[in-house]
């Protein structure tokens, strides 16, 4: 089905998971920001709950009212041929997700989700990019803080080196932000099931074409201090290094031999030490089951902080790249990355799916892949930083003050 026989659709956009905590800010930057016609809907289980986010909203008399369940295959479908775009919240998505998705591919309907999930991913991958090829959709994952500052941000630094060489970029998070009860959910789910998590990782190896030509790799690093960043630098254990090197694959900018490495930056020891015992705690928590459902009890997905938490939340992702004899130090910046600023990027990547004069792209794609120069155009416009420093000297400065 081709993107032309798509425009008779009722909606542009649709949000499934509208009435929880993200889905209602992504719901409310829409309502504030979506471009003068734009045809859009909220969905969800709840029609009531729906109809009273709706009539909250501004202008909310234009916008649609969809029920649909996660339970319910075939309300899925029912959605999926009445959108161009579907951006979905409900997670955790190795849990509820995957029916979405099987419908957006046999439809043709582009589906974004907020997923931090490596297992789903790569399930999804294995079962349904050959579909989302055949019907043209787009099928992108990770659009809010995992991963867009990290895809985007590496594909910006790349930017700035020389072509046709050896690259590599090193990427240093930092933040302070509480979690969301959603992605607490999801790594809970992760670490519960390592066995899994695995096994979804060498069946995508099996289905996927091997790079001819090129190297791209995302090893995991050691820790240490970083002086490029005047930090201690933890290797983190996201989906981020994943995304990347999937764009890398994609992408001949890149260059022939291209490595990324990612880290959690911090600039005190103990500080550093202490949370890598948390997380191992975490971890080897999750592995029992009475105490898995004890910690999932402690924040559900739905939940979050206040207003005023999340305006005293910002992030900030340093990255390191060399190549060609050169070296480029860049940042991408913004505020509360967990809800205010993932349900930016989060409405902003919907919107550029359904607008922008985009790569003629199916299956499953990064953000990079998808939308690259678009979406960061879009995040620019709408407060988030990305910036070039001007020398090692100018950013240890930066660093200090930050």
């Amino acid at each position: 089905m081709s993107r032309l026989a798509r425009t008779d659709r009722p909606y542009d956009v649709v949000l499934f998971g509208a009435t929880g905590f993200v889905g209602t800010l992504t719901a409310e930057y829409l309502a504030a920001h979506a471009p003068e016609g734009l045809r859009w809907a909220i969905a969800g289980r709840s029609e009531r709950r729906l109809e009273e986010l709706r009539d909250r909203l501004p202008a909310g008399s234009a916008i649609g009212v969809l029920r649909a369940d996660a339970a319910d295959p075939a309300s899925l479908r029912d959605l999926a041929r009445q959108a161009r775009v579907v951006a979905t919240t409900v997670g955790p998505y190795a849990s509820h997700g995957e029916e979405l998705v099987a419908a957006c591919a046999d439809s043709g309907a582009d589906y974004l989700d907020l997923c931090g999930e490596p297992e789903f991913v790569d399930l999804v991958y294995v079962r349904h990019d050959t579909r989302a090829r055949e019907s043209g959709a787009r099928l992108v994952h990770a659009c809010g803080f995992d991963s867009v500052p990290h895809d985007l941000g590496v594909y910006f630094t790349v930017g700035q080196l020389p072509e046709g060489v050896p690259l590599t970029v090193d990427g240093f998070v930092r933040a302070d932000a509480a979690f969301s009860g959603g992605t607490f959910a999801s790594a809970l789910g992760q670490f519960g099931r390592p066995g899994r998590v695995r096994a979804a990782a060498r069946d995508r190896a099996r289905h996927e074409p091997r790079l001819m030509g090129r190297r791209v790799s995302a090893p995991t690093g050691a820790p240490r201090f970083a002086d490029e960043v005047g930090a201690w630098a933890l290797p983190l254990p996201t989906l981020d290094p994943q995304i990347v090197r999937r764009s890398a694959r994609a992408l001949e900018r890149y260059g022939p031999d291209f490595r990324y490495r990612h880290y959690a930056a911090v600039r005190h020891l103990p500080v550093a030490v202490g949370g890598a015992a948390a997380v191992g705690a975490l971890a080897a928590a999750a592995q029992l089951p009475p105490a898995r459902r004890w910690l999932s009890g402690r924040l559900k997905p739905g939940e979050g902080p206040s207003a005023e938490r999340r305006a005293r939340s910002w992030f900030s992702v340093r990255f390191v790249g060399e190549g060609g004899g050169r070296q480029v130090f860049t940042e991408v910046a913004g505020g509360d990355p967990g809800y205010d600023e993932t349900a930016k990027m989060f409405a902003e990547s919907a919107l550029s799916l359904a607008l922008d004069d985009l790569p003629e792209t199916a299956g499953q794609v990064t953000t990079a892949v998808a939308m690259a120069d678009a979406l960061i155009g879009r995040l620019r416009a709408a407060g988030l930083t990305f910036r070039v420093a001007a020398s090692r000297r100018s950013e240890s400065r930066l660093t200090t003050r930050i």
